[in-house]
């Protein structure tokens, strides 16, 4: 006996071990925002070598600016600047309401022409049954997004039927800790307007973070053993 009861402290003390290594790792990959990540690193033009690429011509298909065409970024290593609206607003309601009623009775029986009781001919024989079930539910969720500002991000690649891929980052050294601004996703040049700017809601399947590091924005977060306790992992 004494032996199970032991064993029964080392599994649940192996489980509160493996609970905490792994909401310690998710708050590790919480935290992995930095900067200079290479993920988020800028691309640059190619340079060329002018001599090799001159052909006896003062004109340069590469740095020709057309006097009746938009300067746009069209090449990998251009920059773009992408206009932030993001608005989104979401509202669910639901109301389920059962109720459910039942009876049965049956008459008391006959024997010979007369009812049968008991309990000296005070009770006969006869049964009624009712039963009723009742189930409301009601729920109602409510959820806005507002996100404005600018950014200038780098073309990444340029695709086959002209469409660029852009990514770029902004942090902001604030006066306790950093405030960053992350941008990917897949844009048309049609999309592109005269100064160069694109909006958000054009950028095909877009990544947008906004976020901070530091001791404000860990003042904010919730502890990592009340996250447990809140969440689905815990059973009451």
């Amino acid at each position: 006996m004494t032996v199970y009861r032991k064993w029964q402290r080392v599994t649940l003390l192996s489980a509160v071990g493996l609970s905490v290594i792994g909401l310690s790792g998710c708050t590790t990959i919480y935290h992995s925002e930095k900067q200079d990540d290479p993920n988020w690193a800028p691309s640059y033009a190619a340079e060329e070598d002018s001599e090799s690429q001159s052909s006896g011509s003062i004109y340069n298909v590469a740095t020709a600016k057309m006097l009746f065409q938009d300067k746009k970024a069209l090449r990998v290593g251009d920059i773009i600047t992408v206009t932030l609206a993001e608005n989104t607003s979401a509202t669910k309601n639901a109301d389920t309401e059962l109720s459910k009623d039942t009876g049965v009775s049956t008459t008391a029986p006959t024997l010979f022409g007369n009812i049968p009781s008991v309990g000296g001919g005070t009770t006969d024989l006869g049964v009624s049954i009712t039963s009723a079930n009742a189930f409301k539910a009601e729920t109602d969720s409510k959820q806005s997004n507002l996100l404005n500002g600018t950014i200038s991000v780098t073309v990444q690649k340029v695709f086959s039927n002209g469409n660029l891929l852009i990514r770029g980052e902004k942090w902001i050294s604030l006066n306790q800790g950093n405030e960053f601004i992350r941008v990917s996703g897949m844009i048309r040049p049609e999309d592109i307007d005269k100064d160069n700017q694109v909006t958000s809601t054009k950028v095909a399947n877009a990544r947008i973070y906004y976020g901070g590091t530091g001791p404000l924005a860990e003042a904010n977060e919730e502890g990592w053993l009340s996250r447990f306790f809140n969440s689905g992992w815990w059973p009451l």
